[in-house]
């Protein structure tokens, strides 16, 4: 169902891509756009694991100097079907872990020191899992696409208010058109955002569901999540950026009411009520 909900977000995004595009870039406007943000994003894609491994100032490890983390990438990786990723981790008080990298050839986990201390090893399991399942899936790549559209639809925006601002526009278009445009301008990039948030989050639920089927312990991965959360409100995570908290199992930003909308995670209550259903049977 996760992924049935993606393939529909990316269609509406496509739309709104290719409506945006008509109205107000022209072909040759549209074009231009969507190439500048494909390549800035297809840079980004390519680098992404050396780049944020650097942000977040994760180390490669060895089986010697972290032999259960290490163990447990490996048998896991085995049982998914995968090749094994690099292992990293990262000095930070914040419980916290992510996967990255281009396609699972190019994949690496990095955890923080402090999730191996608040986790037992049947939780980290379940976290390992999970990212191992954002590997399995290309979230990366999935992620990356629906950033390259978000960027155009943002680009061709802006073009079309700087055009309707300064007398620009597509022949003679009526002075009234100015408001329609600048109104295009600014909910389009917010239509195409929230857009990208849903397709983040649907990923994040089959993450939660494929890292309870490679471990094999939904419930170990639900208390996992719980303890990451509370992990997370007690010890923020300062060096956290909007680019890339949606690559953490769980939400290193904070936000509550309206923010949700914009948020790249579901709610962790409503995580922890489907892997319960999953060990129970129900899903």
């Amino acid at each position: 169902m996760n992924g049935f909900k993606t393939a529909i977000l990316m269609t509406v995004m496509m739309v709104l891509f290719l409506l945006v595009g008509s109205l107000v870039g022209g072909e040759r406007g549209m074009m231009l756009a969507f190439i500048l943000s494909l390549v800035m994003n297809f840079g980004s894609y390519w680098f992404s694991d050396k780049i944020v491994l650097t942000i977040y100032g994760a180390q490669k490890v060895t089986r010697d100097e972290y032999p259960q983390l290490y163990d447990i990438v490996e048998d896991l990786s085995s049982k998914a079907n995968l090749p094994m990723p690099k292992v990293y981790v990262m000095d930070n008080p914040t419980p916290n872990a992510f996967a990255t990298g281009r396609n699972p050839d190019h994949s690496a986990i990095a955890v923080t020191t402090s999730i191996m201390n608040i986790l037992n090893r049947e939780e980290l399991e379940g976290v390992i899992s999970h990212e191992l399942t954002h590997v399995k899936n290309r979230d990366i790549l999935i992620g990356t696409i629906a950033a390259t559209l978000v960027g155009t639809i943002t680009m061709i925006a802006r073009m079309a208010g700087w055009a309707a601002m300064f007398g620009g526009g597509r022949g003679s278009r009526d002075r009234d058109n100015v408001f329609s445009d600048l109104a295009l301008m600014i909910l389009a990039p917010i239509a195409a955002m929230l857009i990208q948030m849903a397709i983040s989050r649907s990923r994040e639920y089959m993450a939660d569901a494929g890292g309870a089927q490679i471990s094999g312990k939904p419930l170990a991965l639900a208390s996992a999540l719980k303890k990451l959360e509370r992990g997370n409100e007690l010890v923020p995570m300062t060096n956290a950026g909007t680019s890339s908290a949606h690559m953490f199992i769980v939400n290193p930003l904070s936000g509550k009411g309206l923010m949700k909308l914009f948020s790249t995670h579901p709610p962790i209550d409503e995580r922890i009520e489907r892997l319960d259903e999953i060990a129970a049977g129900r899903r």
